[in-house]
């Protein structure tokens, strides 16, 4: 653990309202709603964060290659094998397109319940890297880019996403949910 896995940590962890105050309002009934003209919907939204939020921890524990996700939480398949419990890694991956098809993705409850676990194992593998893991060089894009800068580019997509559901609130109505 160095100082500067413990300030990005706290970054992560600060962070984290970005998103969690746009959740208001989702519920089982919506959470796979999809409008024309914006790209995800609340419930791939979710999954696809976890997801990527495992997949940086395991970058920056030092592994190259995809690990085994927690199998009450994931299934990997072929993008049609999510239910109420689990998301399917291939339906929520880059590239992979929502579908409005609630029986695919796990319930509300879980979505939140997923992404808020995925979110603190990423906080809790960067406070206690040391400086080592942190400049270590990672192939998550090209050119490859240092662990820090992972972690720096995880608060940027949660951010991104986080705006994305704003518009999609706005789209369906849900309200202001700061401010």
């Amino acid at each position: 653990m160095t100082p500067r896995g413990v300030v990005l940590a706290d970054a992560l962890r600060s962070a984290l309202p970005l998103i969690t105050r746009y959740l208001v309002g989702f519920e089982d009934s919506n959470r796979t709603t999809q409008l024309p003209g914006l790209p995800n919907h609340a419930a791939w939204t979710l999954g696809h964060l976890a997801l990527y939020h495992h997949r940086a921890a395991e970058r920056l524990l030092g592994y190259d290659d995809a690990r085994p996700l927690v199998g009450a939480d994931f299934v990997t398949g072929d993008g049609t094998g999510g239910d109420r419990d689990r998301f399917d890694t291939e339906s929520i991956c880059n590239g992979s397109i929502p579908r409005d098809n609630p029986g695919l993705y796990p319930s509300w409850g879980r979505c939140v319940c997923i992404h808020g676990a995925a979110w603190a194992r990423l906080i809790s593998v960067t406070g206690d890297l040391d400086d080592a893991m942190l400049d270590r060089e990672i192939s998550w894009a090209i050119p490859p880019i240092t662990g820090e800068d992972l972690i720096t580019r995880m608060i940027f997509h949660l951010g991104m996403h986080a705006g994305q559901l704003v518009d999609l609130r706005r789209g369906m109505g849900l309200g202001r949910a700061n401010g």
